[in-house]
């Protein structure tokens, strides 16, 4: 199940913010026609900080009844409060979901024990499996290794989404976890490498724009095809990188806005994308063939 191109999903608005339910709709069925391996609803890509619960519940339900499993749906849960990620965890679990991606508190910056006190908790009180998710750039707090590896012991901790940039830290997390313990790239732009170094797959943000050359390479460099895998990765390398021009996902929501996917909402303290990149996306999009 957590293995592949899964796609960390864009919450799509119309230009007041409001929730785009019907691009929400084209986007599962882009998925699911395209190879993705699943779908996250509401983490960072999904604009989590200002998702309202009850949103949270309308984008994950509308998820489960469409795509049917189709494709396996994954719901962000992460918080910086041990206590209300709890609670939000126990009604996701209630929601036909596959598994909850729940990342380190931000902002508090807990030490190592916290962080583990922290998800043996929230462990306790899920009932469906756990995706940890460690992204140091956004929550100014990294979740070393070997916390990992105690929490890859704890029932219902079943994998990690690992956004360090680098192959090593991977190669560290497969040899000091149990082997059913699934370990995904949580950085496009190194993913490639981060599978080809034991990674199963990855949670990617380029594959909002090219689902399909994304599940393609990463099926190449699963299979052992790194030349082909290079090949593949080559043209997206521009969306790797520009899709960050800006805070993630400014820039992504904008091209798929372009691409006449969504509508143009973001929500503050997020702002559209600045003119001065416009060009540089789209050059890259068209590069990756997703633009004319």
């Amino acid at each position: 199940m957590f293995a592949g191109s899964l796609v960390a999903l864009v919450s799509p608005m119309v230009s007041d913010g409001t929730l785009q339910l019907d691009a929400w709709r084209r986007l599962l069925e882009l998925h699911a026609s395209s190879g993705t391996c699943g779908v996250v609803v509401g983490g960072t890509t999904g604009e989590s900080a200002t998702l309202r619960e009850t949103e949270l519940r309308e984008l994950v339900t509308q998820a489960c009844e469409q795509l049917r499993g189709r494709l396996p749906v994954l719901a962000g849960a992460g918080s910086s409060s041990t206590v209300a990620t709890i609670e939000r965890v126990r009604w996701l679990s209630e929601l036909p979901i596959e598994a909850l991606l729940l990342v380190t508190p931000s902002y508090n910056r807990p030490p190592q024990e916290g962080l583990y006190r922290h998800f043996c908790a929230v462990a306790a009180a899920a009932s469906k499996p756990i995706l940890l998710y460690n992204v140091p750039a956004r929550t100014a707090v990294d979740m070393n290794p070997s916390t990992v590896a105690r929490l890859a012991r704890i029932a219902g901790i079943v994998g990690i989404k690992e956004a360090v940039p680098d192959a090593a830290r991977v190669r560290e997390l497969v040899g000091s976890c149990p082997p059913d313990f699934a370990v995904l790239s949580g950085d496009d732009a190194t993913a490639r490498e981060a599978i080809a170094a034991g990674a199963r797959g990855v949670v990617s943000v380029t594959a909002n724009v090219a689902p399909r050359a994304m599940s393609e390479m990463v099926a190449a460099v699963r299979g052992g095809d790194l030349e082909r895998a290079a090949q593949l990765d080559a043209p997206l390398s521009g969306l790797h990188r520009e899709l960050f021009v800006e805070a993630n996902p400014i820039p992504t929501k904008w091209l798929l806005a372009e691409l006449g996917l969504i509508g143009s909402g973001i929500r503050l303290p997020l702002t559209p994308l600045a003119v001065e990149f416009h060009d540089r996306v789209r050059a890259a999009a068209r590069v990756a063939g997703i633009a004319s």
